[in-house]
């Protein structure tokens, strides 16, 4: 049975796999972690391109019926132009989160928070105001939380710190509502959620990614009808150190990552 393929710049993108797993646990998954190129957020929009047409291509020699670009960075910057590359379906994910914050969002004050790449970017702007144009979007870059999260510092003084510096003027810009812009930040839930105010909806876009995977491979009659799904993971480089973080993103030990070596 084909798969679902997936990619990301590094491990980030698993916890797009593990909703996948839990809202599909009968599909087949690929997933692949670009972390010989890892971070894709300081890349400029020329070279996240290249590299996303090589990651497709890759998946695509792994029989996938359908591509999740798990990569916020890859998202803003490829999806416009990938798209018109590939017959398979391919999504990304900014517009999951994006048509969940602005349903979710009562007072329209939507905050956004991730890497320099994905601010910069304005790809979330764009898209909030394309579906709400009366609504108002405070944006933070927040470039130490992937180190945080891949160095297993969820909580404690300094990594709070950080946070607030990051996240105050959005407190103080009295969002009700911020996308985790970044596929490393639901991790960081629960100490963004501190910092924020309980009253904030976050929205975390890895489950509103599986929700629109599991929708169109429903409407394109393409849904595995088997039982138990096979997951397998790929990388371009340092299989043990992703082995190592995959833990935290899934909560479950890999075994078998299998390096390649180009993509």
């Amino acid at each position: 049975m084909k798969s679902i393929g997936v990619f990301d710049s590094g491990v980030g993108g698993l916890t797009v796999v593990k909703e996948l797993i839990r809202q599909l646990p009968n599909e087949n998954i690929v997933y692949f972690g670009d972390t010989a190129r890892v971070p894709y957020g300081i890349k400029s929009r020329e070279t996240v391109i290249r590299f996303s047409i090589e990651n497709i291509l890759f998946l695509l020699q792994q029989d996938v019926k359908l591509i999740c670009v798990a990569c916020n960075t890859a998202s803003s910057f490829a999806l416009p132009v990938i798209k018109n590359y590939f017959r398979a379906p391919i999504i990304g994910v900014i517009s999951p989160g994006v048509r969940e914050a602005v349903y979710a969002s009562k007072n329209k004050r939507i905050g956004v928070i991730g890497t320099k790449g994905t601010i910069k970017s304005r790809t979330y702007e764009t898209e909030i105001k394309q579906l709400a144009p009366e609504a108002k979007v405070f944006t933070a870059s927040c470039p130490l939380f992937v180190p945080f999260v891949e160095e297993g510092c969820f909580s404690g003084e300094v990594v709070l710190n950080v946070a607030r510096g990051y996240l105050n003027p959005l407190k103080d810009a009295r969002v009700d509502t911020v996308i985790l812009g970044c596929t490393h930040y639901p991790l960081l839930k629960p100490l963004i959620q501190q910092v924020l105010g309980k009253g904030v909806v976050l929205i975390d876009s890895a489950e509103q990614v599986a929700c629109e995977v599991k929708k169109i491979l429903v409407n394109e009659d393409m849904l595995n009808r088997g039982k138990g799904g096979r997951h397998s993971f790929y990388v371009s480089d340092n299989p043990e150190w992703f082995t190592s973080l995959a833990q935290s993103f899934l909560g479950s030990r890999l075994k078998n990552v299998k390096k390649m070596g180009s993509v």
